[in-house]
């Protein structure tokens, strides 16, 4: 498949004979790569392309064949002026032998240590790797002690879960403080989450809950935390709560997040009823494989509040008790 060209670059010699390369324009001649012409996520595009074909020892004919693409096409792609669609990278990659993200610029491609892990763990299973996880927090001095991790609980999942009530709840049969993260995330903010993503955008939130968070586990050794529902989306800010507390993933059927939503008295999914039960729907099952890296699970739509309460009571103590017992089989090896 053909592409349309954008401008014209100089062709490199080729090893096989061919009608002679295109000579590029007097603008690509006296361009710099700090031209407008030169974006420089394309001149490293760029860059990346040449140096892929030259580690696998193709030529700019042998690569542009292989994709399917013209020659003019990679030659303008690899001087960093042709804006190439996704599928177009997509058979480029392919003809490379590489993935996608090694092409585009993923940190997980840029170096050879890193691509090293790619290949080592790319056929590893969930289970292995948390596993793996688990060992590099620790070799890098990132995790903390089972048992300092425990005596924070974090309670994770969408908004109508239940994670204020119970989180509540919980705080006071365990005489631990109580921190609702989104109070904390306006408090730091100065001005109200609405007013965040209204003024600084979604990046900015996220920031501001990253920090929150942050401040919780640095100052309070024993907290009932009640999360926001779209924690899990930052990685870094799940990866912080997974090794920093315990997490309980308080579970609900999505009828029954919108029902308690409504009771909280926020009408808006009224508007569109439908509409909003799909997409809370879809948020649901696009956050489940996040929310269910949570230590421990619990599922509140078929549980009265009291019930809930009592469950939610009964895992966390459970779990407390076990890191406990723990410390001391450590304490007396």
């Amino acid at each position: 498949m053909s592409s349309t060209i954008v401008h014209n670059a100089q062709s490199e010699p080729d090893a096989f004979p061919a009608a002679s390369p295109p000579e590029p324009s007097a603008s690509e001649r006296n361009a710099r790569p700090g031209d407008p012409a030169r974006h420089p996520f394309l001149s490293a595009l760029g860059e990346r392309v040449r140096a892929l074909r030259a580690q696998r020892g193709m030529t700019r004919k042998m690569t542009a064949r292989a994709a399917d693409i013209s020659e003019r096409h990679l030659a303008n792609l690899e001087y960093g002026v042709g804006n190439a669609s996704i599928l177009v990278l997509q058979q480029l990659a392919q003809a490379l032998h590489c993935p996608l993200a090694e092409l585009i610029g993923d940190i997980t491609t840029s170096s050879p240590e890193w691509l090293l892990l790619r290949a080592q763990l790319e056929r590893c299973d969930e289970a292995a790797l948390r596993r793996v996880r688990s060992a590099v927090s620790d070799l890098m001095g990132s995790g903390a002690a089972a048992g300092a991790r425990s005596r924070r609980i974090a309670l994770i999942g969408l908004r109508g879960a239940g994670k204020s009530t119970l989180g509540r709840r919980l705080a006071e049969d365990l005489a631990f403080p109580f921190v609702e993260l989104s109070r904390e995330i306006e408090r730091i903010a100065g001005c109200s989450t609405d007013e965040i993503q209204a003024l600084y955008g979604q990046n900015a939130y996220r920031r501001y809950e990253r920090r929150a968070l942050e401040q919780a586990v640095e100052t309070l050794p024993e907290a009932v935390i009640a999360t926001p529902g779209g924690l899990v989306s930052d990685a870094g800010t799940l990866n912080l709560l997974l090794t920093h507390c315990t997490t309980v993933w308080l579970q609900a059927a999505p009828e029954d997040h919108m029902k308690r939503v409504l009771a909280q008295g926020d009408t808006r999914p009224m508007a569109a009823s439908r509409e909003a039960m799909e997409d809370l729907k879809g948020i649901l099952a696009g956050r489940a494989a996040f929310y269910s890296k949570a230590h421990l699970q619990l599922n509140t739509s078929t549980l009265t509040l009291e019930a809930a309460s009592r469950e939610l009571k009964r895992l966390v103590r459970a779990e407390l008790q076990g890191q406990i017992s723990a410390e001391r089989l450590q304490h007396t090896a």
